[in-house]
């Protein structure tokens, strides 16, 4: 049989012990929490919707070249799924009102201003590469074809793109901030 002996100098050492033990075990915890192990990855940085913030382009020379004012976003899903579009800020209305029967002037604008695609991305962590296979766009021509979207930079609330291979042989620089 034990006996417990529950003086008051018993209890106040007990007390003692607790007090200091506390705050070990807490800064134990927090070094563990800041481990790689329990480090966030980059694609649960990246998961969620992003709205287009701004974009700059350049040549292979350098040279930039001057953008539209777009408005936009871009989506990745925590399932491997992305969605983008971007549609200029002054692109006009269709006249007649019948999305069907737009004036050629009208078509040209929506064709060469507006560009949504659509499919599955993988996210290469050590590159810091998004590799989206577009299984559909506005732009046909992209459907099926290689893509990589460089990660320069996210936080909580921005994510910045590079886009190596964007129309026309340009490099694209993408701003989004997260959509709230």
């Amino acid at each position: 049989m034990t006996i417990i002996n529950l003086t008051a100098d018993n209890i106040r050492k007990a007390k003692a012990r607790r007090l200091i033990a506390c705050p070990i075990v807490t800064v134990l915890i927090i070094a563990a929490m800041a481990t790689p192990a329990f480090a966030e990855s980059l694609k649960d940085k990246v998961v969620g919707t992003w709205i287009y913030v701004s974009s700059t382009a350049k040549r292979a020379d350098g040279s930039s070249v001057a953008r539209p004012q777009l408005q936009g976003a871009v989506t990745y899903t925590p399932d491997g799924h992305f969605h983008f579009i971007t549609v200029p800020v002054d692109l006009p209305k269709i006249a007649s009102g019948d999305r069907l029967k737009p004036t050629p002037e009208e078509a040209q604008a929506v064709a060469t201003g507006v560009i949504a695609y659509t499919g599955t991305y993988t996210l290469d962590e050590s590159t810091k590469t998004v590799h989206p296979t577009v299984v559909a766009s506005t732009f046909p021509n992209m459907v099926g074809s290689d893509q990589s979207r460089v990660i320069t930079s996210v936080t909580a609330d921005e994510l910045r793109l590079t886009n190596p291979g964007g129309s026309g042989g340009l490099i694209l620089e993408l701003v989004f901030k997260r959509a709230k």
